[in-house]
């Protein structure tokens, strides 16, 4: 009965749309049926959509499904065949082993011979330690025997030898070139002036030293090197030399005139009335001597003849 009155009011409006009736419910009233059928034909239209839609999604499905039952298929034949192959493998495996056995035998001697080197070059280093070492100690040996060879040259010029046969110093006296001679090195009796140390040796039956020769000369220099410690270089010795009786005469203790000097370079200059000589130990013996006033006190040496044993 609705869908009736639906129909009859749609005659009726198209009556009143061709006849232009401008009564506004009733246009209302059409507009409103108009929209319903609109509704209804968009339904009609999407539903048929859907339909399709879904067909073509199981269309999609089926073709998948066809899709994964052949690749389930090409993996198990697959699977079949890896099974061959790994036989197969297993065959090339064992081959090869049967290969590698003489390698494997010929290697191992090898290795042996490569040990065996490692071992020798082992040696070969401990070797070439050992002769550092012994270079090493050789130079030391080397330095001693030149020390010893020095100091054996020394003693054979201190050979206690006379004409009469075999002399003997005091204690604390040194023989040398067949003479008995006293090197005050020792702190312990102090410095003393020229004049006091003659008087010191002539308690002791010498005097001081007259040092008349170059073989005379070189040997005490050489003494005096060999004892005195280098940072008392700078002390003197008083020897047997002055020119107090004559200024720039210089006279042994003999009065004997001195003939040949080895003073240091601008010696003697008599700088404040310098009369006394002095012996320095300088390794060049020509030119070890110096002039000082005679009551500067420094160190002496002795000189005398040695005693004759019987």
């Amino acid at each position: 009965m609705e869908r009736a009155g639906h129909q009859r009011c749609g005659s009726d409006c198209d009556t009143l749309v061709s006849q232009e009736v401008s009564d506004d419910e009733d246009l209302k009233t059409c507009n409103q049926f108009n929209q319903s059928k609109l509704q209804v034909f968009l339904f009609r239209v999407s539903s048929w959509r859907r339909g399709r839609l879904a067909a073509l999604i199981l269309v999609v499905l089926a073709g998948v499904l066809l899709i994964a039952d052949i690749s389930l298929g090409v993996r198990y034949n697959n699977l079949k065949d890896a099974h061959l192959t790994l036989e197969h493998v297993e065959r090339i495996g064992k081959a090869m082993d049967e290969l590698q056995k003489p390698q494997k035998s010929a290697v191992k001697p090898t290795m042996g011979s490569h040990k065996q080197l490692d071992i020798d070059v082992q040696d070969q280093q401990e070797t070439i330690w050992e002769l550092e070492h012994q270079t090493k100690s050789s130079k030391a040996y080397q330095v001693q025997i030149e020390k010893m060879t020095k100091n054996n040259e020394y003693l054979k010029s201190h050979l206690p030898m006379t004409a009469g046969g075999c002399g003997r110093c005091p204690s604390g006296w040194i023989l040398m070139n067949s003479a008995c001679y006293f090197f005050h090195f020792s702190d312990a009796a102090g410095l003393k002036s020229w004049n006091k140390a003659r008087m010191f040796c002539q308690m002791y039956g010498g005097d001081l030293v007259v040092i008349d020769s170059k073989d005379k000369q070189k040997a005490i220099i050489n003494h005096l090197v060999h004892y005195v410690e280098p940072s008392k270089v700078h002390i003197g010795f008083w020897f047997g030399l002055s020119d107090s009786h004559m200024e720039r005469t210089w006279k042994w203790l003999d009065g004997t005139s001195l003939v040949e000097g080895f003073w240091m370079d601008g010696e003697p200059n008599d700088t404040n009335n310098e009369d006394c000589a002095s012996v320095y130990a300088e390794k060049n013996f020509f030119k070890a001597w110096n002039d000082l006033t005679c009551e500067h006190e420094q160190k002496w040496i002795c000189e005398k003849a040695p005693t004759s044993e019987s």
